[in-house]
């Protein structure tokens, strides 16, 4: 059977390398999406610097888990304001990013709502006009900058819409370790544990080859020795260099299978449970690890390359990994009775991305 392996992205990686942008830019106007703090940390001062009067417009009120509530007015407000630039680049993290793919899809009317019918449809479509992406991400984990896909919240409705077209892959993707620096112990961890999520939930998937393969098992490698040894030294290149590399590597294997059941259950434990992403998607790994092991002899064969041939010390040693970053791993932690449990494991079975995990056939 033939692997194929596709990824669109031009990808930079390397400690300074945002300083590519002037040079990635040239004779072009951008607008840039980021995040509150992005002024104070001096990021906004080196943007302007970098592309100079390129920069023609800033978005820096991106707020985690990009809402509609909040997405409808900044969005309508970018095409009146900004409309005629070429690009958008995103500096932030998976939240920055998403927001910014949202942005770039352009409707006919100019609002948002003609775009949240559109992906309510389910059916694809290309817009009527669009901006290329340039992503640079400050935290290692979201791998969202070399994916098409951006998930956007209702919260007040209890949905989730997911955004995915030919244009929301980013052209350029730059990942500057350095730009990790400033990024405190939490979000590090939380975002860490999503990578390691990307790159699980790459193997336990129905489109998973070994090209992924290759992706996924040296990102879960590293990630199970750098993130521990990351937090404890929070100021380190190498450490941050290694994590960034990990987080980019998860990314590049899931760019090609999507994700899988333990995303799926993440969705309903952020919007009922107010979960961070990055906690609601991992807490469950040793979980869903026995859900999938025994289902495909290839797929056994690539986890047991990481967690040995023994199913209960390989979740033993996922599970003390999670409890040593004080990540709690059974639902009772959060809240959540062993019947609430099963009914939301059950639907999210159900999901887009419940059915991408190789013990969905068998459910």
């Amino acid at each position: 059977m033939t692997a194929r392996f596709h990824n669109p992205v031009d990808t930079r990686f390397g400690w300074g390398s945002l300083q590519e942008l002037a040079a990635i830019t040239e004779h072009q106007n951008v607008a840039v999406v980021t995040f509150p703090e992005a002024r104070d940390l001096g990021l906004v001062d080196r943007l302007q610097a970098l592309l100079g009067e390129r920069l023609v417009y800033v978005i820096e009120d991106v707020q985690p888990n990009p809402d509609v509530a909040q997405l409808r007015a900044t969005y309508e407000r970018f095409w009146q304001e900004a409309g005629d630039c070429h690009a958008v680049i995103a500096v932030g993290g998976g939240s920055a990013i998403d927001t910014a793919k949202a942005l770039i899809v352009g409707t006919e009317s100019g609002r948002f709502d003609e775009l949240l019918a559109l992906l309510a449809s389910g059916k694809p479509f290309v817009p009527v006009r669009s901006k290329q992406l340039i992503a640079a991400p400050t935290t290692a984990g979201t791998g969202s900058e070399v994916t098409p896909w951006a998930t956007i919240w209702d919260a007040a409705n209890h949905k989730k819409y997911s955004l995915h077209l030919d244009c929301t892959w980013p052209k350029v993707a730059i990942i500057d370790p350095q730009l990790m620096l400033t990024v405190p112990a939490s979000v590090t961890v939380s975002t860490g544990l999503d990578a390691l999520s990307h790159a699980l939930e790459s193997i336990w998937n129905i489109n998973a080859n070994p090209l992924s393969d290759t992706f996924a098992i040296s990102a879960i490698e590293d990630i199970l020795e750098c993130l521990p040894l990351l937090r404890r030294d929070l100021s380190s290149q190498e450490l941050r260099s290694r994590m960034a590399l990990a987080a980019l590597k998860a990314g590049m294997a899931f760019s090609n299978t999507k994700t899988a059941l333990a995303h799926s259950i993440s969705y309903e434990m952020t919007l009922h449970y107010g979960l961070p992403h990055g906690i609601a998607c991992s807490f469950t790994l040793p979980l869903v690890l026995g859900l999938a092991w025994g289902h495909d002899a290839t797929r056994d064969k690539t986890l047991q390359r990481v967690f040995g041939p023994d199913l209960d010390k390989a979740q033993a040693r996922l599970r003390a990994f999670l409890h040593s970053l004080d990540v709690k791993t059974e639902f009772a932690d959060y809240g959540v009775t062993a019947e609430e449990a099963q009914v939301m494991i059950d639907f999210a079975l159900q999901g887009a991305r419940g059915k991408n995990f190789i013990g969905s056939r068998a459910a």
